[in-house]
């Protein structure tokens, strides 16, 4: 009984991780149908679509899988349409929430999304009344950290590329810009042989709020239980 217990747990372990991975190919194809149906199927002048691309394969997104979703966006096939929505809400202790959506089901979306929020002692808010605590970025993210001797060069030729902000750490740094800059952030990025680690569109807080400890694992809990749905493909905060 002792090995059949522990090959169950296995199986249900190995069950888990797979559904997350096909939850995560979906959002990923999810976003290169949404970018392709934006401004087209051309990586190069599509900046949002090569990021897109770009954070498939690191993902490990099959290729198959990439052309279909390329596909999608420019019509090639006959399915239910997708379209981006974005929540606004407020979170237990007031902590901000910034919910982006990729779906084929705007009622689903707004439902399971609003139901999580409720439970968890939040509520929605109007467009706008949160968003304006944020800022949108791209963002690049090099591992590992630059050498000094190199420093003041890289970030030069990064701040000519369109570069806003460097925020360096012990192990890389967070290149951040416009988000119509990211493509040619990323170019450079590349061109300098440094290795992006991720390449992201995000929302960043002009300012962080403290909570207390539980109600930080509350918020917390509730951005874990949005992120595992389907249409949600990103969830901000401004909980420090």
């Amino acid at each position: 009984m002792a090995r059949h217990s522990k090959w169950h747990k296995v199986r249900q372990f190995k069950g888990a991780i797979d559904a997350k991975r096909s939850a995560s190919f979906t959002k990923l194809a999810r976003e290169i149908t949404i970018a392709t149906k934006e401004k087209g199927s051309d990586p190069v002048m599509n900046a949002r679509l090569r990021v897109a691309i770009e954070r498939a394969r690191k993902a490990s997104l099959p290729k198959d899988n990439i052309e279909r979703a390329i596909q999608k966006g420019v019509g090639g096939t006959g399915e239910a349409q997708l379209e981006e929505l974005r929540y606004e809400a407020y979170a237990p202790g007031g902590t901000a929430l910034i919910i982006e959506c990729v779906t084929d089901n705007r009622n689903r979306s707004t439902n399971d999304v609003k139901h999580l929020i409720s439970n968890a002692g939040g509520s929605l808010a109007s467009p706008g009344s949160v968003t304006y605590l944020f800022d949108r970025f791209g963002v690049v993210r090099v591992v590992p950290r630059i050498a000094e001797s190199l420093q003041d060069e890289i970030e030069l030729s990064l701040i000519e590329a369109g570069a806003c902000d460097i925020l360096s750490d012990e192990e890389g740094a967070d290149i951040r810009c416009s988000p119509n800059d990211l493509a040619t952030i990323v170019e450079t990025v590349q061109k300098l042989h440094l290795h992006a680690e991720i390449i992201e569109f995000e929302w960043i807080p002009r300012m962080t709020v403290e909570t207390e400890e539980d109600i930080g694992m509350q918020v917390q809990e509730l951005i874990d239980e949005l992120d595992v749905l389907d249409d949600v493909s990103r969830v901000y905060s401004n909980m420090a």
